[in-house]
C-alpha cells in the first residue's frame, strides 16, 4: 500500500514528529521501540532549522529498529534523504513567500525525481499559536490569525482545488496553543482530502478534541521530547476512534 493510501484510510492516525537535533542514537532506539509497541502510524522527521547533520542517521536508526514508515517533514530543500519512505512536499499556502510556494520545489524536483521517495503534495498552513515560532520566522511569513476561520477554510479549499493531496494546519514547533477545534471543524467540513493537525498538543484530551473536530492525523513532537510517556497515551487515544 502507498503512503498516500494509508494516510487516506478512514481511521484516525498519530504521527510522532522527530527533530534530528534533539535525539541521540540511543534515544532514537528507545523511541522506535516505544512507538512500535504503541502502534504509532508514522514518524515525521525534520525541522525548520537543523544545526547538526543528523537527518540521515535519524532516519536509518528509526527504520532499523521498527517498521513504522518514516516520512520527511522538510524545513529546507537540503532535508531530502533517500533512506526515508516518503516526503511531505510542502507548499506554504498560508503565506505569500514564493520560494516556499514553488521556488524551493523547483530546486528539489530533480533530486526527488531520482529518489524512490513517495511524494506527498501537501498544502501547509501556519496558524497563529500565541507566540512567534521557528517555522514562521524561517519561512518569512505571517501565520493565519487563529480567530479567522474563514481565511483558513478558503486557503484549504484553494489548496485542494490546486491539486494538493493533503492539508496540514500547524501552529509550528513550540506552539503555545493548539489549533482551535472550531477552525479544525470548519476546515475539515470544507475539504475532501486528509487533514493533518499539529502544534501545541500537549495532552491526550487535546488530541482527542482535535480528532473529534475532524483531524485525520495528529502530529506531536515537542511535548513527547519533554515527556515520553505522552506518546503511549496519545497513541491510545488515536486507536480508540
Amino acid at each position: 500500500m502507498s503512503l498516500y493510501s494509508s494516510l487516506s484510510e478512514n481511521k484516525k492516525q498519530f504521527a510522532v514528529l522527530v527533530d534530528p537535533d534533539k535525539y541521540n542514537t540511543q534515544q532514537l532506539i528507545d523511541l522506535a521501540g516505544m512507538a512500535a509497541r504503541s502502534m504509532v502510524s508514522y514518524f515525521f522527521v525534520g525541522g525548520s532549522l537543523l544545526s547538526e547533520d543528523n537527518l540521515e542517521n535519524t532516519i536509518k536508526v528509526l527504520k532499523e529498529n521498527c517498521n513504522i514508515p518514516v516520512i520527511i517533514f522538510p524545513g529546507d530543500v537540503m532535508q531530502i534523504n533517500p533512506h526515508a519512505d516518503g516526503i511531505l512536499l510542502l507548499s506554504l499556502i498560508s503565506g505569500r513567500n514564493p520560494e516556499l510556494l514553488i521556488g524551493k520545489h523547483v530546486v528539489a524536483a530533480p533530486y526527488l525525481k531520482k529518489s524512490h521517495l513517495e511524494i506527498l503534495p501537501t498544502g501547509y498552513m501556519l496558524i497563529e499559536s500565541g507566540r512567534p515560532t521557528t517555522a514562521s520566522y524561517m519561512s518569512n511569513s505571517i501565520p493565519i490569525p487563529n480567530d479567522k476561520d474563514e481565511i483558513a477554510v478558503s486557503t484549504a479549499m484553494a489548496g485542494e482545488m490546486l491539486g494538493l493531496r493533503l492539508i496540514y494546519i500547524d501552529g509550528g514547533s513550540g506552539a503555545m496553543n493548539p489549533i482551535p477545534v472550531g477552525m479544525i471543524e470548519k476546515v475539515k467540513s470544507a475539504i475532501s482530502i486528509p487533514l493533518i493537525v499539529g502544534g501545541g498538543i500537549r495532552t491526550p484530551q487535546a488530541a482527542a478534541d482535535r480528532f473529534k473536530a475532524g483531524a485525520d492525523i495528529i502530529v506531536v513532537g515537542n511535548a513527547i521530547e519533554v515527556k515520553s510517556s505522552l506518546l503511549e497515551k496519545i497513541a491510545s487515544v488515536a486507536l480508540s476512534f
